[in-house]
């Protein structure tokens, strides 16, 4: 049987809503200057944990509007945010695109999770009566993709992907199937959350997945570092607009960069922690090689999963070691974010694209002493020119959930 031709969603729009920044400019200038961004959250006072990665400065009444935000839990608020940079950016126009060929792919691992801790303390506190009649629609993990989809008009596919810390990424593989089909000619992918609630962090907490660096939150997350000890949860959202290439062509579109390849894989280990063997993400990572038609020999970069937890930075490098031979560059830009969970993904593919069109590779922040069992190359201290043709973009999630994608100059 013939090998499928490559197909390359082409990617004409990015906007971001991060703790690094509002919008993808001051995001970018952030990560790039690899300025962790966690600190002290007065909402977890008196928590084991009490600090977070939030966005700085978002109002969304000013943003969105009152009328519109009220009504929202903010992880759409943020989803709202981004996704219409990221239309304005690809120079699109929802009032005269065909919304039937508009589709909308986001991924989300929690929901309305803040607008659920809130209503079930006015439920226990005041009754049934006072629980507001917007809670369900506030709080659903679909809600995500018919928000923006009503914010645009797209009247094409609508979905909600939630495969944990993968479901970003998932979502943006998801979406260029559907303009390879051809369903679509142009969709909305991405992914948001904000899922920074006490009941949140204490689970997180009970499991040992977070950093316990109370004392200094800044140099918490520290991805591939030696004396790393847990992920910081931070919220977010990235949006991606992807076009059929012809579709980018027809109307004169800047295409930032493209979406050559797409992998997926389950450990079928267990709940929580990674296969020891990294056999499942090795699998997804050769899987997506093999969609985009490269070898691992083509690719100059990796923006890592890296989210600075013990046996899943050892995981994920020593994969990455036995895939690439020639030793690309590696980042994990959640030294600077945090883990955002189902958003990452998408704010990482982001960033990838970002790397591909300039030239610049970030640095991970806070690695000063680099794990000397760990046999990759790490960018560290400073940003470093890499000129970008590929990369892949890796996520992987509780439950074993594995998602890769190769994006490649434009």
């Amino acid at each position: 049987m013939p090998e499928p031709t490559p197909f390359h969603a082409a990617v004409t729009g990015l906007g971001l809503v991060t703790p690094a920044g509002v919008g993808v400019e001051a995001s970018w200038r952030t990560i790039l200057a690899g300025h962790p961004t966690a600190s002290f959250d007065h909402s977890l006072a008196g928590m084991p944990v009490d600090f977070t990665c939030r966005v700085p400065g978002f109002d969304a009444d000013a943003l969105l509007g009152r009328r519109t935000a009220w009504r929202l839990d903010r992880y759409v608020h943020l989803a709202l945010v981004a996704a219409r940079e990221a239309i304005a950016d690809a120079g699109l126009d929802p009032v005269s695109w065909d919304g039937a060929r508009v589709g909308v792919v986001m991924g989300n691992a929690l929901g309305g999770v803040g607008t659920f801790t809130a209503q079930h303390e006015t439920l226990l506190a005041d009754g049934a009566g006072k629980v507001s009649s917007l809670l369900i629609p506030m709080m659903g993990v679909n809600m995500v993709a018919g928000y923006l989809a009503i914010d645009c008009g797209a009247l094409g596919p609508n979905l909600v992907t939630t495969t944990a810390c993968a479901s970003a990424t998932t979502a943006i593989g998801t979406a260029r199937d559907l303009l390879r089909s051809g369903r679509c000619d142009v969709v909305l992918a991405g992914g948001a959350e904000a899922g920074l609630s006490r009941p949140i962090l204490a689970g997180f907490t009970r499991m040992g997945a977070l950093s316990g660096r109370v004392d200094d939150p800044a140099a918490a997350s520290r991805p591939f570092e030696r004396d790393r000890d847990g992920f910081v949860a931070a919220e977010g959202a990235g949006v991606l607009v992807l076009e059929r290439p012809e579709h980018a062509r027809a109307r004169g579109a800047r295409v930032r960069a493209l979406v050559s390849g797409y992998g997926a894989s389950a450990d079928a280990h267990h709940a929580t922690a990674p296969d020891p063997s990294g056999a499942g993400v090795e699998a997804a990572i050769r899987s997506a090689l093999a969609d985009a038609g490269l070898a691992p020999s083509d690719v100059d970069h990796v923006n890592a999963h890296g989210t600075s937890t013990l046996p899943g930075d050892a995981v994920e490098a020593r994969v990455l070691g036995r895939v690439f031979a020639d030793r690309p560059a590696v980042t994990s830009v959640k030294g600077v974010t945090g883990h955002s969970l189902g958003a990452a993904g998408a704010i990482e593919a982001a960033c990838t694209v970002l790397s591909i069109e300039t030239g610049w590779v970030p640095p991970t922040a806070n690695l000063d002493s680099p794990d000397p069992s760990l046999d990759i190359d790490v960018v560290r201290s400073a940003p470093r020119p890499v000129p970008v043709v590929a990369a892949t973009s890796n996520s992987f999630g509780f439950g074993g959930q594995n998602a890769v994608l190769v994006l490649t100059a434009a």
